[in-house]
This record gives structure tokens, sequence and C-alpha cells, in this order.
């Protein structure tokens, strides 16, 4: 009988597997959408799609050796092939610099052997009429709203050679509102994360939107500069996210980045805002919820296919202002000496009080002159060195002037090392969840507060729009 549940593709794998060693990982994959323009729904569907990856390791005299392939929409048929194929790519390659022991002695997931989570579009069940409702009130107002709601839910099966047979369940939802004037000149920009859309607030995010376009209705140029400036928690998160990218240990031990310390070493320990700042991830933040093994289905700089199934923890990156971790795998880890914390998929930053913490609108009526940022896009990396990153702003840059907004100001490109920003920082906000709006298409688990930078670097005027 054929094998249809990817649990079954994964057993059928590993029974066919002649390599010393086995991982398998089949993840299958469902997808809602909505798309408007206008103020009216333009496209919705569902997807679907299964992917089976077959990593096969093989021991000879100078080391293991690891082959990994795979394949999207496989049946029970094409399974052999797929792992002849693992097999031949491991044999054909050198040893493997990273290889570890398969990770062994885990407890089952007591839903593996269950057929996989779906969405539909029942997922947009309260989103969708709250959505017409704001098509109504954006058509009152004279406003046209743009955008699309996306919600996927990725069932991912891991089994291996030694016996592991784990199981994890990753819903991903994302909101992107973009309301514009009649005549198309201003436009503004709200999105949200979410695991079911049962807590997104469409109405609100709508208000946001409008709010903004209202600030826009005044223009006003400025020229390059230093700004003191307010970053809402999505721009925060933006820079946030390339921060985390870039702080692998090995890189940092081996003198190649932002965090390697002058003379050998890293800046473990040091320093790098004197605001008692904590930068966390956890697999079990609530609302954040992320795998909590490592599911690797290539090597890279800091993830390693040794390493699939090993349980993930909290983890503070940076505590209390100081750096405190960087991302290793067991192989980097082993070489650095530093402790083993793989990435974990969220990311959340936050001072300890935070009932004490201002809302940005709070921040913006202490504000006696400054701009206020709605968010980053286009960021590119100038100098791994100093973590110096290059940018746009996009869909509002807007003045500050005794505790009020006045006018929308000109776009700019900016120049700015996350690092550096973390030690100009002025004052910081209430933390909530935020959607990364750069990076959306690979990481939405964030909670960032909005957060006072002393002298941002605004390097040049931006026609972008």
């Amino acid at each position: 009988m054929a094998a249809t549940q990817p649990h079954e593709l994964v057993e059928l794998a590993l029974g066919l597997s002649r390599a010393d060693g086995c991982v398998v990982i089949a993840d299958e994959e469902s997808t809602a959408n909505l798309r408007w323009a206008g103020n009216s729904l333009t496209t919705n569907g569902v997807t679907r799609g299964r992917r089976l990856t077959v990593i096969a390791t093989v021991a000879g005299a100078e080391g293991t050796a690891s082959g990994v392939v795979s394949r999207e929409a496989v049946t029970a048929d094409e399974v052999e092939s797929l792992v002849r194929a693992a097999e031949d790519a491991a044999r054909a390659a050198g040893p493997a610099e990273d290889a570890q022991p398969l990770v062994a002695d885990r407890p089952a997931s007591p839903a593996f052997t269950e057929p996989p989570a779906e969405t539909s579009v029942e997922v947009f069940a309260a989103f969708a009429p709250a959505l017409g409702e704001a098509f109504a009130r954006a058509a009152a107002q004279g406003e046209l709203l743009y955008g699309f709601a996306r919600h996927e839910l990725v069932s991912s099966y891991l089994g291996t050679s030694t016996g592991l047979r784990l199981r994890h369940d990753q819903p991903t939802g994302t909101v992107d509102l973009n309301a514009k004037t009649a005549d198309l000149s201003g436009s503004a920009w709200a999105g949200a994360g979410t695991r079911d859309f049962t807590d997104v607030d469409v109405s609100a995010l709508h208000a946001e939107a409008t709010r903004r376009l209202a600030w826009g209705a005044r223009r006003i140029d400025l020229p390059a500069g230093r700004y003191e400036t307010l970053l809402p928690p999505a721009a925060v998160a933006d820079l946030m996210v390339y921060l985390s990218w870039s702080a692998g240990g090995r890189d940092a031990a081996e003198g190649r980045t932002v965090f390697s310390k002058p003379g050998g070493g890293t800046r473990i320990g040091e320093k790098l805002t004197e605001l008692p700042l904590t930068l966390r991830s956890d697999p079990a933040e609530p609302g954040l919820e992320a795998a909590p093994f490592v599911l690797a289905h290539s090597t890279g700089g800091d993830t390693s296919v040794f390493d699939n199934g090993l349980e993930l923890s909290a983890t503070e990156w940076i505590r209390d202002g100081a750096l405190a971790e960087l991302i290793t795998t067991r192989h980097s880890a082993g070489l650095t000496g530093l402790s083993l914390r793989p990435a974990v998929d969220n990311l959340v930053l936050e001072t300890a009080d935070q009932a004490a913490a201002p809302t940005l609108d709070e921040m913006i009526a202490r504000t006696e002159r400054g701009l206020l940022l709605t968010c980053l896009w286009y960021i590119r990396e100038v100098d791994p060195a100093t973590l110096l990153l290059t940018g746009l702003t996009r869909d509002g840059v807007y003045l500050v002037e005794n505790g009020e907004v006045v006018g929308a100001v000109n776009n700019f490109r900016f120049n700015e090392s996350p690092v550096d920003l973390l030690g100009r920082i002025t004052e910081v906000g209430r933390t909530e969840r935020c959607l990364p709006r750069e990076w959306s298409d690979w990481f939405t688990r964030a909670a960032m507060p909005p957060v006072r930078v002393a002298d941002f670097n605004m390097s040049s005027v931006s026609q972008a729009s």
C-alpha cells in the first residue's frame, strides 16, 4: 500500500537507508491567503505542498561525510530514489567538518503518527468581515486600502536512524495593510504577525494607518543629517533580526564580525548598552511559539544537519545590556569553547520593568524635536566588522515638535549599525508583538519596544516613496 502520510514516508525512507546514519524530515505545508486592492478583495486561495529531505551520513577513514537531497511532492514510489541520491551525495563528498554523532535518546512526540495539521480559508472567518468593514470606512474617508494576509501551517516530521521521532506544527500568519490617499500621493503602513488571526485587530491597524495618513497632510523637506529618532517596534525588529543573524559564535571567534574581540576571542561579557536591555529567544514564548528542537535541512554557518533533533531552550543573547551568548552548533561550540546555543526562531527585546515602560505615543509626547519612522526597507550590509547596515525609510517619516507630529518629511537613506545603535538608545518603550516588515518572508515571530535613538544617521535624502 502506498504511503500517504508524512510519518509513513519518514519510516519508509529510514527503512530503505543503507548509510551509516540517516535523518529524514517530511514537511507538510498548507497556506491560505487573501489579497486586496482599492478597497476590494482581489484574490484568495489555499495551496498545499510536501517536501521530503533525506540526509545520509557515511563514515570513512578520514571522517564522516554527509549528503543532503530534498524534493517536493514526493510519493512513496519516489522515496527510494531520493534515499539513494542522498547516499550517493554523501559518498562523493569529503569528510564533513561539522560531523557529530546523530542526536539520540529523546522521547518521541505523541502526535508523530497523526495526520498533519492544515489551514484553510476558515482561518479568516473573523478577519475577513472586519476587513470588509475597514473597506467601507476607508471609502467614506477617501482612502484606498491595499495589502494581503497569509496563513501558513507547516507540520514537520523528523525521524533518524538513532531512533528520534519528533514532530512540530508551526503556524505563521502575517498581515500587511497599506492605506493610500485617493490620489496615491500619500501612503502609510501597518502590519501584524499572528498564529491564527484571532488576535488581529483590523480596526486598530486601519486606525493607525489613517492617523499616519493624516500626519502626512503637511509636507516638510529636511536635509540629510543626524536626528534624534523614534523607531517603532517593527523598525526595531528589522534591525535586531539582522543583528541576531550576524551573531554566529564561530565567525566572531575567528575575528570576522562585530562580535569579535580585538586581539582574539569574542565580545561576550562586554556591555553593548548601559540600559538594562535583554534580547532573548524562547521556543515556548507565549504567542511566539517556535520549534523546540533543531530542524536543519542543510548545513550553514550557524546550522548543522548533524544537530537535527537537538533540544532548544530559552536563551538570553544580550542580558542587562551585555553580550551574553552567540549562536553555535555542537561543532562550533567545540571549536570555540563557547556554550552550545543553537538559533531559536523568535526574538524578544525588552526591559525588566514593562509596567513602567512608556508607549510610543507617550514617547512622542515628550519629544522636543525629532523624527518618527514608520519602517525600514531594502536593508543591506555594508561592513560586517561593524555590522554597518544601509537602507531606506518607507511609508512615512514624520517630524515631531513640542510633543506633536507636525507633518511628513521626505524619505532618507540611512547608515546605522544595530550594535552601535544599542549604545545610543536613550529611552525604551513597552515591548509588544510586531511584524519585522523587511524580513517578514523569513522571520515573523518578534516582540520589540519602540526606542528613542540619539543621532540616527540619515545619510542622504531619498526619492523613494
